[in-house]
């Protein structure tokens, strides 16, 4: 019984370290080999920033990172939004990663007309990140840190992939050919009765020349006639052409 028991906690003991760090951010995405946010991981030099770094799923805990700026306000955490930042001597780093492309394309939106005007502030749309810098005194700086932020997602698909789609045709494409069928059917038709205009002149030639060239008909004294009623007048002979 003791060894039964022994076995069964070693197992359950076994099982525990196999399953890899815990995720204490619960985010949604998490590097399975050292239970850190992959969001975190996309801070520009993120070893060197490790220790001052903050993830935030809410605008309370992003304030205590950050302040309580305004701009913060802007941000929607509703929808599984997920926030990583860091200080830099260019200024404080915030990069914003939505749930879906169409709401950060929403929120960018909102943040370009926030920054307007804004010396203090930076912002980049990167992909599907919104990255805003905080504090900024140098803006060519600021402009280095945020080249420094890649948005590198890795997408499969599951099955074989879809095959590409077929070339579409572009309205100037198409007005293209049914111009071309048109001026087709034109020259056509105009070749066509051309055509037939010189088949038919040349058959109304054949036939005037075989009418000429054939004998005139007369029955003038050639028949025999029958004076039945007596009015007929006699055919004088004197006016016929001679044989």
């Amino acid at each position: 019984m003791f060894t039964t028991v022994a076995v069964l906690m070693a197992a359950v003991f076994g099982l525990g370290q196999t399953q890899g760090p815990e995720n204490k951010y619960r985010s949604q995405e998490i590097d399975e080999s050292n239970g850190i946010p992959v969001l975190m991981e996309h801070l520009p030099n993120y070893d060197s920033v490790a220790n001052r770094a903050a993830f935030a799923k809410n605008l309370p805990t992003l304030k205590a990172a950050l302040g309580d700026r305004p701009e913060l306000g802007l941000i929607d955490f509703s929808a599984g939004t997920e926030a990583a930042t860091a200080p830099y001597p260019a200024g404080k780093l915030l990069i914003i990663e939505y749930s879906s492309p169409q709401a950060s394309a929403d929120a960018d939106e909102k943040f370009q007309q926030v920054v307007a005007g804004h010396s203090s502030l930076a912002y980049r749309r990167i992909g599907n990140y919104n990255v805003f810098v905080f504090d900024v005194t140098d803006p060519a700086a600021a402009n280095a840190l945020l080249d420094q932020v890649k948005y590198e997602k890795d997408v499969q698909w599951l099955g074989d992939a879809p095959k590409p789609p077929r070339r579409g045709v572009s309205v100037p494409q198409m007005a293209n050919v049914l111009f071309s069928s048109i001026l087709w059917l034109i020259g056509g038709g105009l070749l066509a009765l051309t055509g037939g205009a010189f088949v038919g002149y040349l058959y109304y030639r054949r036939m005037v020349k075989r009418r000429a060239e054939m004998a005139t008909f007369s029955d003038a004294g050639g028949m025999t006639r029958l004076n039945l009623d007596g009015f007929t007048p006699e055919v004088s002979h004197d006016r016929l052409l001679g044989r």
